[in-house]
């Protein structure tokens, strides 16, 4: 007689647990549908404004020719205070190795995404510090998610190599020499002993579709004793990117626009068979991090999203 009077409240909980997980279905399907045309970005390119002659300057884009030996491309929400130290030291190493190197030449893309902060105008202050060809800023207007800032600034970069940093300078600009040495090992090599085509005279090194990856698994353990749960759970799954040099054919596809978007640059390497380095990269802990336990369950939505996008077919791969 107890269960006949449990049983209305087990089916009733059965039936809300089916409501919500077919709920859930639909909405994965639904946005996956949703986005299928968000690699095509035909949205307006971004202004670049002078802020010391009020000029707007010409928007590159990923297919016009490179200007620029590198880019280091920054994205940005709510870093006014972390900002400055990681651009002053970022600026300071360019700076010191254009006058050893008459070669070199960089800028460094901060990509404002929808910040509510002074970031904006501590970007803007170096921009007149450092002149608005070495420095820029791109302006999302609202909060898109890292990923897809990462995007805009590799969209419309000027630079043969093409390298993520993030605002809070956890990992050093010096230390992605070691990234940049080996894909230019690996594009070398490409140039000398690839096809005829990849290893014409007028070939560069930019024409050669290659990916590094700076990773962090060497430090987990330590992080395991010094970080928060979360912060772990993270760090071992997802290693941040931290150099491209396939820009055209990655970021002109990918959809992912937060958490998960490394995820899908992996995906797309393999599908493309774009060869992928990792290396260790020195990292240190800095206050003020965006992730909490809430990334989680946005990577696992994302990560939802992109399986169904790619199993069924709604997201095509441009090539």
């Amino acid at each position: 007689m107890g269960w006949l009077r449990l049983w209305p409240i087990v089916e009733f909980i059965v039936i809300v647990a089916l409501v919500l997980a077919l709920g859930l279905a639909a909405a994965i399907v639904f946005e996956s549908f949703r986005r299928r045309f968000n690699h095509i970005h035909l949205e307006a390119h971004p202004i670049f404004e002078d802020p010391n002659s009020l000029k707007q300057v010409p928007c590159p884009y990923v297919f016009d020719p490179a200007e620029k030996y590198i880019s280091l491309i920054i994205p940005a929400f709510n870093e006014e205070h972390r900002l400055p130290a990681a651009l002053d030291e970022t600026m300071n190493y360019l700076q010191q190795r254009a006058a050893k190197d008459k070669s070199f030449s960089y800028e460094v893309l901060i990509v404002d995404d929808g910040s509510a902060d002074g970031t904006k105008r501590v970007a803007f202050d170096f921009v007149r510090k450092h002149t608005v060809d070495n420095v820029r800023v791109i302006l999302l207007g609202r909060n898109h998610g890292k990923g897809e800032a990462i995007r805009k600034g590799m969209l419309h970069s000027r630079g043969e190599l093409l390298l993520m940093l993030d605002a809070d300078g956890a990992t050093k600009v010096t230390d992605l020499e070691k990234l940049e040495n080996q894909i230019c090992a690996v594009a070398k090599k490409e140039l000398d002993f690839g096809d005829s085509a990849a290893s014409d005279s007028s070939s560069r090194i930019s024409d050669i579709p290659i990916v590094a990856f700076g990773s962090r698994a060497h430090l987990e353990k330590k992080a395991l004793a010094t970080r928060k749960w979360y912060r772990n759970f993270l760090m071992k799954g997802f290693h941040v990117v931290v150099l491209l040099a396939a820009a055209r054919k990655l970021f002109t596809n990918i959809r992912l626009k937060r958490w998960c978007f490394d995820v899908e640059l992996v995906y797309l390497c393999k599908w493309f068979r774009i060869p992928m380095i990792e290396i260790s990269v020195n990292w240190s802990e800095i206050p003020g991090s965006k992730v909490n336990p809430l990334s989680i369950p946005n990577m696992l939505w994302e990560m939802a999203l992109m399986s169904v996008g790619y199993r069924t077919g709604m997201w095509k791969i441009r090539t």
